[in-house]
């Protein structure tokens, strides 16, 4: 069983920055690939950004590319997400997960075996 948390949310204005984490569980981390989701009230979850397992690759989706960075530290066993320029429209819950393999459906939520609990990014006007 792989576990993860996620910190590093809470309140900021537009045009300021956020660094998520994602701690996991287990000795495999390095096996996976990880990625970030967010779901704000009322939406589908959306994929945010993915990374490899040796954090070779990295894929955004076109909301954020520019402006969030996805990372790994593998000896760590964590998973970052720098969020800079953040607008009103990136309010959402954050979530991190796992996935033991990597696939062309990358941004489907249903690839991904493990999820944190989430952590709350409110950015306002």
């Amino acid at each position: 069983q792989v576990q993860l948390v996620e910190s590093g949310g809470g309140l900021v204005q537009a045009g300021g920055s956020l660094r998520l984490s994602c701690a996991s569980s287990g000795r495999t981390f390095s096996s996976y690939n990880m990625a970030w989701f967010r779901q704000a009230p009322g939406k589908e979850r959306e994929f945010v950004a993915v990374i490899s397992r040796s954090g070779g690759a990295t894929y955004y989706a076109d909301s954020v590319k520019g402006r969030f960075t996805i990372s790994r530290d593998n000896a760590r066993n964590t998973v970052y997400l720098q969020m800079n320029s953040l607008k009103p429209e990136d309010t959402a819950l954050y979530y991190c997960a796992a996935s033991g393999t990597f696939s062309y459906y990358y941004a489907r939520p249903d690839l991904y075996a493990y999820w944190g609990q989430g952590t709350q990014v409110t950015v306002s006007s």
